[in-house]
Order: structure tokens, then sequence, then C-alpha cells
């Protein structure tokens, strides 16, 4: 494991009112924390209305769009690693997680994506599966290990803590270690020769 950590930024994907994500990336927040290997930012998109109508290919969007896109592209751009927390909305993963991926290209190449779901019964599984087609298209490469939550909302309780802590946190360790691995060997790649496709 390389000294310098890798920034890890961990990505909550719903916007929705009410919605489970925070207790979700909480919870992983914590155990990439004590994992260690990581410097992780919490990247919570709605804190960043972006737009769904995307400006035309290669303009600048709208003065008080294309601050909002500098902020979060930033943030994007300057991580080195992502876990990317999304519930299912109608066997999918949310819009508003598409267009954050669809307002960047750049930012997301040569990077690696853990992906971390949740839901009813099917636990965000087919969200998961849909959202490896996405980075794969964008250049960033999603770990084999994921974690599912199925049937959430009785996994965690009051205070967001885990209840089947040994599940829950063997799965988050073997999705890290990955995570760790691919970004290190990534960073050195993109150092000795920046990816250009």
């Amino acid at each position: 494991m390389s000294s310098t950590p890798l920034k890890l930024a961990v990505i909550i994907g719903s916007v929705r009112t009410g919605r489970f994500g925070p207790t979700v990336a909480s919870w992983f927040t914590e155990q990439a924390r004590a994992h260690g290997g990581t410097e992780v930012d919490v990247i919570d998109l709605a804190d960043y209305p972006l737009p769904v109508q995307l400006p035309a290919y290669g303009q600048p969007a709208a003065p008080e769009v294309e601050a909002i896109r500098a902020a979060l592209g930033k943030r994007i751009n300057d991580a080195e690693a992502y876990a990317v927390v999304t519930p299912e909305y109608n066997h999918t993963f949310p819009a508003s997680l598409k267009n954050a991926i669809d307002w960047f290209l750049a930012e997301w190449k040569a990077k690696p994506v853990g992906l971390i779901s949740y839901g009813g019964m099917g636990g965000g599984l087919r969200a998961a599966g849909h959202l490896r087609q996405v980075f794969a298209e964008v250049h960033a490469t999603t770990v084999r290990n994921m974690i599912s939550f199925h049937n959430a909302w009785a996994d965690f309780d009051a205070d967001g803590t885990a209840v089947s802590p040994t599940g829950s946190d063997q799965a988050a360790k073997d999705l890290l270690d990955q995570l760790v691995w691919w970004g290190e060997a990534l960073r050195e790649a993109r150092a000795k020769s920046p990816y250009a496709f």
C-alpha cells in the first residue's frame, strides 16, 4: 500500500426528498476511514443541481450552471477512486446519477469505481449492473466486489449503525481492498503514461 492516501469520493446518487442514501454513505465513509489508505470526500449530488439539459457539445453552460459544473467537476477530477451509493428506481439507477455522470468525461477516465446499492428485495442489484455499463463507457473501471443492502431500511438502526456488522463490515473491507489496489495501480499507470483515449 502506498504511503500517500488514495483520494476516494463517496458519491450519494439519489437526490430524492427523504432518501436513504446518506445513511448508507455515512456508514461506508466510516468503514473507509477505519480501513485506512484513503482520504474520503463525500459528494452529495443534491448539493449540485445540474440541469438535465446539457449545453451544445463543446460549449459552456449558462454562467450559473457553469459554476455548479466547475465545482462538482473539480471534486470528481481530484478523486482517484469512487464509491457510488445508489438506490434502484424502476429497475435502474436514478436519473440524478446518470445526469451527473453525463456532465463529465475526462474526470472519470482510468479510475476505479466501487458500487454500493440498496433497495427492497432486489437490493439495487439491477441499478448496479446498469452502472457497470455506463462507467465502462466513460473509461472508468468498476471493481468486481460490491455491497448490496436488501430491504435496506431494516439493515440499519435509528442512528445509522448496521444491524449485521459481521457481514456488512467484511463486504466493505473487501470492496475497499479492491478500490485501493486498483486506485494505486491506476494512479501509477496515469503518472507513467497519461490516459489519452
